[in-house]
């Protein structure tokens, strides 16, 4: 985990919400108010964000006494109490929306990708995540689908070559793409994969001809054409299947032997778990 980018969102997020004061307290509570509370859960899933909410509340105040009384990971139910927060009330009527924001909108997350993952456990096929997150929160999105004990897919642009169609449109061709990024990261010296997407099985061939890549990404395939391109790929290239991958079909997809599945909506239409922090 990237600590600096974590206080650095942590951060921003404060002063988006808090803004030059959170005036209802003021106005309503003496200061110097101490108080508890605690965060309950109202929906089964799996938890997740709480190692962030400690972060989140020593940020608000270093003198609160956060206990954690839960994991992220493990299972949890209506009632389940995960942790209590005693100090300031102002702290923690401060704290109180981000911390619940990001440990429902995680807790969603990991939950959606740990039952996607027990729908292909009898598989040798990993789950992955996409770039289909939300601006400002893929740290922790990516965070919770490792959580719900999914793979990361590349967290950027940055980390990975990933030539999809219309970067093989522009270049002119599947070999022309494979060509030029080699040669680009001979040119540069950096060691990143490089994986190319195909939308069927006549780009497949072309790549298996052009060679250059680590990785081929098979792009809304049916599944007698998907379990074709393993045969025609022979464990020459990772294979990742990609496209329409939903908790209905996705064990489908791993039947046919791929290495990776992707699937967009572990974070891009995931519902968040219900909770609440409440004073007791």
């Amino acid at each position: 985990m990237d600590t600096a980018q974590l206080q650095s969102f942590i951060k921003n997020a404060l002063a988006e919400d808090v803004g030059d004061g959170d005036h209802t307290s003021l106005a309503t509570i003496p200061a110097g108010t101490q108080g508890r509370a605690r965060l309950i859960i109202k929906e089964s899933g799996t938890l997740g964000g709480l190692e962030l909410a400690v972060a989140i509340f020593a940020a608000v105040d270093a003198s609160l006494n956060v206990t954690v009384l839960g994991n992220d990971g493990e299972e949890v139910k209506p009632g389940d109490v995960v942790l209590t927060v005693e100090g300031s009330t102002h702290a923690i009527l401060i704290a109180e929306r981000l911390v619940l924001n990001c440990m429902q909108r995680m807790s969603g997350i990991a939950t959606k990708t740990r039952s996607m993952r027990g729908l292909i456990s009898p598989y040798h096929a990993q789950l992955l995540d996409t770039r289909k997150t939300t601006p400002g929160l893929r740290l922790l999105e990516k965070w919770a689908v490792r959580i719900g004990g999914g793979v990361n897919h590349r967290t950027g642009l940055y980390d990975m070559v990933l030539i999809k169609d219309n970067h093989v449109d522009y270049a002119g061709g599947i070999a022309n793409a494979l060509q030029a990024a080699r040669a680009y990261l001979n040119e540069t010296g950096k060691p990143l994969q490089i994986e190319i997407e195909v939308r069927n099985l006549d780009e497949l061939d072309q790549v298996i001809a052009a060679g250059g890549a680590d990785r081929i990404m098979l792009d809304n395939f049916s599944f007698p054409d998907l379990r074709e391109a393993v045969n025609r790929i022979g464990g020459r290239f990772t294979t990742e299947a990609s496209g329409g991958i939903t908790e209905q079909n996705i064990a489908e997809y791993a039947a046919c032997g791929v290495d990776y599945i992707s699937v967009g909506a572990l974070t891009h239409s995931v519902k968040s778990l219900d909770m609440s922090l409440k004073a007791y």
